[in-house]
C-alpha cells in the first residue's frame, strides 16, 4: 500500500508514544484514523494534534477501548463503522501494550495475565474484529506491534521478564502464520510484524497505571528515563513502520539496536541466555538500549 490518503486505519493505544506518533503521521499524509486507547483524555490530545496537522476533510475519531476485553473491542470496531460511515478498513496497527508480569514463579498472577491478556488477545480480539473489515476493503494491510523479546525472552539475568516475552513471540508467530493464511485466503491483504528495540515511549508509565500499583519516586523516575533516553524516539519509530507498510515489508525492525541483537540471537541461539551473550551485547552497546 504505497499511499495512505483517503484510506481509514485503526490504531489501538492511540493516545500515547507510537500509537499517538503512528496516527498523527498517518493524518498528515490524508488517512482518516480511527484510534482507541483507555485514557480519554490522552485521546484528546491525540486527536487534536492530528487535527493540527491533517489536510481538510481528514476524519479523526476516538474510542475508549480495554483491548484485552473482546466486548470492548468489538463496540470499537462497531462505532468505528458508525463514525467513518464505511463497511471496511484498510489498514490496522495493533499497537496497544504494557510490560508488567515479570515473574511466572514469584509475580503476581493478576498482573502476569493482565499483561498477557492486552499483548496478546488485544491483538487476538482486535484482528478477531477488524480483519472482516480489512478483507471487505480493495486491499488492507494488518500490522502487528511484536517486539525484540518476540525473539529474546530476555531484559538480562538479573530479571524475569516472562508475560510480555511470551505475548511477543506469540504475537510474532501469529502474524508470520498469517503470511500464508491471508496468501491463500485474502491475497489482498498484507500482515506485517514490528519487532521494536528500546524506543520513547511511556509504556513503563502506563503500565503502572493500568495495574494500578502503588510505586514510589525511583520507579517512576526509572520509568520516566526509559522513555527520555531511549536511542530511537517515537516519532522515528512511527515514521520506520510507516516506510515499511508502503515498501510491503512483512518484517518491520525498528533501531538499530533491533538489528543487532537481532543478528546476534541468530548467531548464537544456544547462548543467548547466557552472562557471555550480555558481555557481548555491552560491547555492542545493546543492553544499555534495552534499558
Amino acid at each position: 500500500m504505497e499511499r495512505f490518503a483517503g484510506r481509514l486505519a485503526v490504531v489501538t493505544g492511540g493516545g500515547s508514544g507510537m500509537g499517538r506518533e503512528l496516527a498523527r503521521q498517518l493524518a498528515a499524509d490524508g488517512c482518516h484514523v480511527a484510534m482507541c486507547d483507555l485514557s480519554e483524555s490522552s485521546l484528546a490530545e491525540t486527536r487534536t494534534l492530528c487535527l493540527a496537522d491533517a489536510p481538510p476533510g481528514v476524519v479523526v475519531s476516538a474510542h475508549r477501548c480495554d483491548v484485552s476485553d473482546e466486548a470492548d473491542v468489538n463496540a470499537f470496531r462497531d462505532a468505528v463503522v458508525a463514525a467513518h460511515g464505511r463497511d471496511h478498513v484498510h489498514l490496522v496497527f495493533n499497537n496497544a501494550g504494557i510490560g508488567g508480569g515479570g515473574s511466572f514463579v514469584a509475580g503476581s498472577r493478576d498482573d502476569w495475565e493482565k499483561t498477557f491478556a492486552v499483548c496478546w488477545y488485544g491483538v487476538y480480539y482486535t484482528s478477531r474484529a477488524f480483519v472482516p473489515l480489512l478483507v471487505k476493503a480493495d486491499e488492507g494491510h494488518l500490522i502487528n506491534t511484536s517486539s525484540v523479546n518476540g525473539f529474546w525472552a530476555s531484559i538480562g539475568t538479573t530479571r524475569a521478564h516472562t508475560a510480555y516475552s511470551a505475548a511477543k513471540f506469540a504475537v510474532k508467530g501469529f502474524s508470520e502464520a498469517l503470511i500464508t493464511d491471508l496468501r491463500l485466503n485474502a491475497p489482498h491483504v498484507k500482515v506485517s510484524v514490528v519487532m521494536p528495540g528500546h524506543i520513547g515511549t511511556s509504556i513503563s508509565l502506563n503500565t503502572i497505571a493500568v495495574l494500578g500499583h502503588e510505586v514510589d519516586a525511583s520507579v517512576t523516575e526509572r520509568a520516566v528515563a526509559f522513555r527520555n533516553n531511549a536511542p530511537t524516539s517515537a516519532e522515528q519509530a512511527a515514521t520506520i513502520i510507516l516506510d515499511g507498510v508502503r515498501a510491503g515489508q512483512w518484517r518491520i525492525l525498528v533501531g538499530d539496536d533491533a538489528h543487532v541483537l537481532d543478528s546476534m540471537v541468530r548467531d548464537r541461539p544456544e547462548d543467548a541466555y547466557e552472562e557471555a551473550f550480555l558481555d557481548q551485547m555491552r560491547t555492542n552497546r545493546v543492553l544499555d538500549a534495552l534499558g
